[in-house]
């Protein structure tokens, strides 16, 4: 399984929240051209991180002032004794998540991100998990996705935004709020609509009964055709190409 985490474990968009209350809003007219799909989240992080003015701790400080949905624990920990993999993947900052798992008691989880660092009150991002031929996107999440259908696992994803939109057109299973329900509309995508994990978890706990039950009922992962990334758009691009969204339906 694969969670996004501004938004969807964390109840708010973290990066957006420390970028209000720390960062002039400057890049508000950026931020609008990401949500539009005319701007690469790798292009619109590095603009507002070197806009940074102020100490890592106050950031630090927002960050984990933050909500988390409280059923999310529930959740890993039912997917974890059935020995499901339970990612976190996230196109964000990332220097807030594992210090907000571990505050949780999930410190164990992968987290998959951004590595943002900080010298005095200067903060500079790398992008470790980026596609290497394809900049558009800071985390890969797509990559995500077909690296554990490779590894013969169909994958759930679960997230709310945005960001989530090159994972979720891949997924065998999305789980899906806010925004990610209008972009599964638009390209035609299956999903159900979630507000709460501990809706998902219900779900798990009846779809691992019915494993039990008959281990042959669930389906594997299932191929999708490329609708991003170098294999449609070309190596190099750092914006998604215009007319690139929605994708044509298959």
């Amino acid at each position: 399984m694969l969670v996004d985490y501004d938004g969807t474990i964390a109840l708010t968009d973290v990066s957006d929240t420390v970028m209000a209350e720390h960062v002039p809003a400057i890049w508000e007219s950026e931020a609008a051209a990401y949500d539009a799909g005319l701007m690469g989240s790798r292009r619109l992080m590095e603009i507002e991180v070197a806009l940074v003015d102020a100490p890592a701790e106050a950031l630090l400080a927002t960050a984990a002032a933050q909500p988390h949905d409280p059923g999310f624990v529930p959740f890993v920990r039912r997917a974890q004794a059935a020995g499901i993999v339970v990612e976190v993947v996230s196109d964000g900052f990332g220097f807030f998540i594992q210090p907000a798992l571990e505050a949780l008691g999930v410190g164990e989880l992968p987290v998959i991100t951004a590595r943002t660092t900080f010298e005095g009150r200067r903060a500079s991002i790398a992008f470790p998990n980026g596609h290497p031929s394809c900049h558009v996107c800071g985390t890969c999440k797509r990559n995500r996705v077909l690296a554990h259908q490779a590894a013969g696992r169909a994958v759930i994803f679960i997230g709310d935004g945005e960001s989530d939109r090159y994972a979720a057109g891949y997924s065998d299973l999305v789980w899906a709020k806010r925004s990610l329900v209008r972009i599964c509309l638009e390209s035609g995508w299956d999903f159900r609509r979630w507000t709460e994990f501990s809706e998902i978890d219900a779900w798990l706990e009846e779809t691992l009964a019915a494993w039990r039950a008959d281990p042959g009922g669930l389906a594997g992962p299932r191929a999708r055709p490329f609708f991003c990334g170098p294999e449609v758009w070309g190596e190099g691009l750092i914006d998604p190409p215009l007319k690139a969204w929605p994708p044509a339906r298959s």
